[in-house]
C-alpha cells in the first residue's frame, strides 16, 4: 500500500538525516528515486520548488513527493513522517539538553556529525551540479553538455559575488529565485 510505504519510508528518512533539510537530500534522494517514484529530473526540479516556496525543505520536498504518489493522504502521510522523529527528539532533547552538553562524549559526537553533514551537503550540491550541467545521473549515461544551465549559473554567480564585493552585501536567496526564474523562462523559452 503506496500510503504506508510514504509514510514508512519517510519516518526512516526523518529518522536517520542529521543537519536538517539540506542533510535530508541525499537520502531522500536515494529512496524516492530507489523507489521509482520520481526521476532524477523531476526530483531536482522538486528541490527547486521546494526551496522556492515557505517553510523547510525536508518538508516540503516530502508534502510534494507524497501528493505526487498519494494525493492529499500520502502527502499528509509523507509530511507527518519526516517530521514526527525531530519532533520527538526535539521533545526529548529539550528536556535534558543542558545537561547533555556538559558530556564530552555529546560534544564529541556533534563535532563528527557536522562535518559529515557538510560533506552529504556538498556531495549533494556536485551531484545536483552535475545533472543539471551535463545530464549524467549514473556513471553511464551520456554526456549532454546543458550550456543554458551553465549560463545562469554563471550569471548569478558573478551577481552574488558582485554585489557581496561593491556593496558588501549577499543577493537575497528570493531574488535569486526570481532572477533564476526569469533567466529560465529567457533561456528555455515560455512553456506554451
Amino acid at each position: 500500500m503506496i500510503y504506508l510505504k510514504l509514510f514508512l519510508t519517510f519516518l526512516k528518512i526523518g529518522a536517520v538525516s542529521f543537519g536538517g533539510g539540506y542533510g535530508m537530500i541525499p537520502l531522500m534522494r536515494e529512496e524516492v528515486l530507489g523507489n521509482g517514484w520520481l526521476t532524477e529530473d523531476t526530483f531536482i526540479n522538486f528541490i527547486a520548488v521546494s526551496e522556492s516556496t515557505p517553510g523547510p525543505i525536508a518538508v516540503n520536498m516530502a508534502t510534494f513527493i507524497g501528493s505526487s504518489q498519494g494525493g492529499i493522504l500520502g502527502a499528509f502521510l509523507a509530511t507527518l513522517g519526516v517530521v514526527l522523529p525531530a519532533f520527538l527528539i526535539i521533545l526529548l532533547v529539550s528536556a535534558v539538553f543542558k545537561k547533555l552538553l556538559k558530556f564530552a562524549g555529546v560534544q564529541a559526537t556533534l563535532g563528527g556529525i557536522r562535518p559529515a553533514v557538510v560533506g552529504l551537503i556538498m556531495a549533494t550540491a556536485v551531484t545536483m551540479f552535475i545533472s543539471t550541467i551535463f545530464n549524467i545521473t549514473t556513471i553511464g549515461d551520456k554526456f549532454v553538455f546543458d550550456y543554458k544551465g551553465l549560463i545562469i549559473f554563471a550569471i548569478i554567480a558573478v551577481l552574488y559575488f558582485v554585489l557581496l564585493k561593491v556593496k558588501n552585501k549577499k543577493l537575497s536567496p528570493i531574488l535569486i529565485i526570481l532572477i533564476s526564474a526569469g533567466l529560465g523562462l529567457i533561456m528555455y523559452g515560455l512553456p506554451i
